[in-house]
């Protein structure tokens, strides 16, 4: 193959002043360039040959950068960078492309066509020495079917093992199975990289050395992306954006990843599991945003991070901190919203797990009562975090060692179930602006689905209006009642009940047993006996349904009971004027 190429030399400065022994100065690496295709061969061809015989040219020359224009070059086989050697593209910033036809693909695009169904063929692209680099392309597999489930494998698309200082920059890595591999590849730079790898995008094991993941953007780049599409659904269920296992003080900055089964993992392996600073994370559409499997003593420290669960879904958890975690993962200013069922599971009986700044705007989207935070062991600090619904905020296992709550903040106040007794330790929380005196519980109102109903419901779903305020309750839905100590109440409660909510046991239960059945009519009435608590907790149960089921043109798919709108409270020698307990105000006019 005919290249062109400027050698590498030493040029010293000489300089006035300057002795003549001045420390030399490289000059710039030589290059080779790649014919464009159809200029030397037919366009389609393998270009196995001629790219690794440049790579080599470029290597035995002690380094330079192997340029290859824009064009679409078929790979047979796989290539391996050399030490100090470049293979360089023509792309300065990361590519991108939606969903298009591998012929309308522009730049310096590399089709990868060896390995398909051997994940230990030899990676399409090896780092195969010190400070080896690729930059500049566009990498497609054009033996790729979205119609392919389960996806394909292929080996790497990207892989070093025992190379130092090596780089991925300015790329785009359209639907590899598995995207980049580094193992034993200290001082790693992989930057600006954009793509949709199938089965996980980034491991990284064995860097005792900082590495640097930078830019990366792993979205339905190339793909025809629906929610419910067999192919996206495999990825959003058992595809991994990143992995990290055995690294030292990792740095990972400004990074985003949409529709995978794990966002970003922190898994161990034989050699141990990672620790380092992580800025600007993104899950999207995530199964789980963040698992840690296992961390290192000085911990994962993630700060700024955004969290979205799995479209379509009601089990997502956005941080899942696993059983066997030793060491401490600290967020801070980080943000939680979108089809969430729990933020945070903490799990480790080890480990240690502090959220400080934090903003948890939705949890419980299946409405069946989960917290946004759930501690079953070890230790926790919440502090300065606020939550945007009115739910439970933090739930405190039995098992848990210590958890401490300062600071947080909440609609109707900050709500804590704690079964930790002396354990848990709260001060300075936001609490709620209604004052319950004995004449407040002897007789009020709650209007559901207006601000400051939170508290007295759990498995509801959100407000929302109509011509009145409402919240759809579920199959089975709570009601938690304010009351005083030994004194019976009639309860009125004012819903609107579809007839396919409808059943032979729908009814207002009160210790599985039925005070009133749900009929055909928009309201209840029933007697409350007397009580030792300070509550009382009942059920309304009735036939849930789907509207998407049963409605033409319905998208809705969240099962749904009947709507709830109204909850008046009365004691037999309660007050004739009512309290309002969504705002904690007497209303003016006396009522009946």
């Amino acid at each position: 193959m005919k290249v062109t190429a400027l050698p590498v030399f030493l040029a010293f400065a000489l300089l006035p002043g300057c002795p003549a022994w001045a420390a030399p100065v490289l000059a710039p690496p030589a290059t080779w360039k790649i014919p464009v295709p159809g200029s030397t061969r037919e366009a389609g061809a393998d270009c196995t040959a001629e790219f690794q015989q440049a790579l080599d040219e470029a290597g035995q020359a002690g380094g330079g950068v192997v340029e290859v224009p824009a064009g679409q070059y078929h790979l047979q086989g796989a290539l391996s960078i050399p030490a100090n050697v470049t293979l360089q593209g023509i792309y300065r910033v990361p590519p991108t492309s939606g969903p298009a036809k591998l012929s309308s693909l522009a730049g310096s695009v590399l089709l990868a066509c060896a390995g398909r169904g051997d994940t230990n063929a030899p990676p399409f692209i090896r780092l195969a020495g010190d400070n080896a680099s690729i930059a500049g392309f566009i990498i497609a597999y054009p033996e790729w079917r979205q119609s392919d489930v389960p996806p394909i494998p292929f080996p790497p698309c990207i892989f070093a093992q025992g190379a130092e200082n090596v780089g991925v920059r300015d790329c785009c890595l359209l639907n590899p199975f598995e995207g980049i591999k580094l193992v034993r590849a200290p001082r790693h730079l992989v930057r600006n990289v954009t793509g949709y790898p199938i089965w996980r995008g980034i491991y990284v094991d064995q860097c005792y050395d900082i590495g640097h993941i930078e830019n990366v953007h792993f979205w339905p780049f190339g793909v025809h992306y629906q929610p419910e599409n067999p192919y996206c659904k495999w990825i959003n269920t058992h595809g991994t954006a990143f992995e990290l296992a055995r690294t030292d003080w990792h740095y990972v900055h400004n990074t985003f990843c949409f529709g995978y089964g794990v966002g970003y993992k922190f898994s161990p392996s034989k050699d141990g599991s990672a620790n380092g600073n992580f800025l600007g994370l993104g899950a999207d559409s995530c199964q789980r945003a963040v698992v840690v499997e296992q961390a290192q003593a000085p911990g994962l420290l993630i700060s700024n991070g955004e969290f979205v669960g799995r479209w379509g879904s009601t089990n997502s958890i956005t941080l899942e901190i696993g059983p066997e975690v030793q060491g401490k993962v600290s967020l801070v200013n980080c943000s939680f919203w979108g089809p969430i069922d729990r933020c945070v599971w903490m799990r480790s009986p080890f480990g240690q797990f502090t959220a400080s700044a934090c903003h948890f705007v939705e949890w419980d989207n299946g409405a069946i009562g989960s917290p946004a935070v759930q501690a079953d062991a070890g230790r926790v600090i919440l502090q300065a975090c606020t939550f945007a619904q009115s739910k439970l905020h933090v739930e405190v296992g039995s098992n848990v060692i210590s958890t401490i709550l300062t600071g947080n903040q909440a609609e109707d106040g900050f709500r804590v179930r704690n079964l930790a007794g002396r354990r848990t330790q709260s001060a300075l929380n936001e609490t709620s602006l209604v004052e319950w005196t004995p004449a407040a519980r002897q007789h009020y109102e709650i209007e559901i689905g207006r601000p400051g109903d939170g508290p007295y419901l759990e498995g509801w779903h959100g407000r929302e209006q109509g011509k009145r305020p409402f919240r759809w309750s579920q199959g089975v839905s709570r009601l938690s009642l304010p009351v005083v100590p030994g004194e019976a109440y009639t309860l009125r409660l004012e819903f609107t009940s579809p007839s396919q909510a409808l059943s032979p046991e729908a009814g207002l239960y009160l210790k599985n047993r039925r005070l009133a059945p749900l009929t055909g009519e928009n309201s209840l009435t029933v007697s409350l006996p007397p009580g030792d608590a300070d509550s009382v907790e009942l059920e309304l149960r009735c036939r849930g349904w789907v509207p998407r089921d049963l409605i033409a043109g319905s998208g809705d798919g969240r099962r749904l009971g009947v709507q709830g709108h109204k909850i008046e409270m009365r004691a037999a020698a309660g007050p004739e004027r009512v309290f309002d307990a969504n705002t904690g105000e007497w209303k003016a006019a006396d009522r009946q």
